[in-house]
């Protein structure tokens, strides 16, 4: 039986991760809540207590990780978004607190736009195009649960990852379709106007634009990097947007610090008739609202 306490493995991650991240304690402690099978406030309780050698073999393996650079999220396989504890690895992006005002934002606009309907009684239906780990896609049909949700991904590895996330919700999944294709040739032409939101956090860097190590070495460079000037998916999904749409639904859009103005002049190329911006959690333009 082991007699090094849990605190002394916070005491090395700590140490370790010094150098690797702006906050090595609360990765450190992360990473041991991992480990340990325990959450924040048990692990409190439970410094002093000796590990196990199965937690320290986990512990080790993470900690290898984590120092070697690989972004925490991964390292740990699980992060929240809003009410969802969502598995992740290489294979798709990392949620980030921007897209969690994104989903905000389109849940707002999708109940708008069911309230505005000259009919009532339809099926709100909703669409994610890109939906990687399936964050948006999830979070709308978990928190309106009479939605009907569909998400999109043209990568296979994407959808693995999304359909992994869609069984944890639960009896929420009846309600969701996920299907391969890139943007919305995925879709059965039946659904053609039909949609009361689409959303998308398309790919918007630049191919030029410089990215922190952290993410440039490890997410999948397909979901960051549309294209030579980062507009290249906008200007796929605001044209094509219109077919899908139903009279005053929304099409909600992540994205980039500087791409508020292109992104609403192509609206306006494509006549829509209403768009918005808004800004994230630190006051960057981060969602265009689009509206027929």
């Amino acid at each position: 039986m082991s007699t090094v306490p849990l605190r002394a493995l916070v005491d090395e991650a700590t140490h370790r991760l010094r150098g690797v991240t702006d906050t090595p304690e609360l990765e450190a402690r992360r990473i041991v809540e991992r480990a340990s099978g325990h959450d924040a406030t048990e692990l409190r309780f439970a410094l002093d207590r000796p590990v196990t050698r199965r937690e320290i073999t986990h512990f080790d393996r993470m900690l290898e990780r984590r120092a070697a650079g690989e972004p925490l999220q991964y390292v740990l396989g699980s992060w929240a978004f809003r009410r969802l504890d969502l598995f992740l690895d290489r294979r798709v992006l990392i949620p980030r607190p921007e897209t969690e005002v994104v989903a905000e934002i389109a849940l707002a606009e999708l109940d708008r736009a069911v309230a505005g309907r000259a009919t009532t009684g339809d099926t709100p239906r909703a669409l994610d195009l890109g939906t990687g780990s399936g964050a948006i896609a999830l979070s709308i049909a978990v928190e309106r649960p009479t939605a009907e949700v569909w998400g999109t991904d043209r990568s296979a590895d994407a959808l693995d990852i999304a359909r992994a996330n869609l069984v944890g919700i639960g009896h929420h999944a009846r309600r969701v379709q996920l299907a391969r294709g890139d943007w919305f040739d995925a879709l059965p032409p039946e659904l053609l106007g039909t949609f009361d939101l689409v959303v998308s956090n398309p790919p918007y860097v630049a191919a030029d634009e410089l990215l922190p190590p952290v993410v440039r070495d490890w997410e999948p460079e397909a979901a960051l990097v549309s294209g030579p000037t980062g507009l290249e998916a906008y200007e796929v999904i605001v044209p094509a947007a219109r077919r899908w749409l139903r009279p005053g639904a929304a099409l909600v859009l992540e994205i980039g610090a500087t791409q508020a103005a292109p992104v609403c002049a192509l609206a306006d190329a494509h006549g829509y008739s209403y768009r918005s911006v808004h800004r994230d959690l630190v006051g960057r333009d981060r969602v265009a609202v689009i509206r027929p």
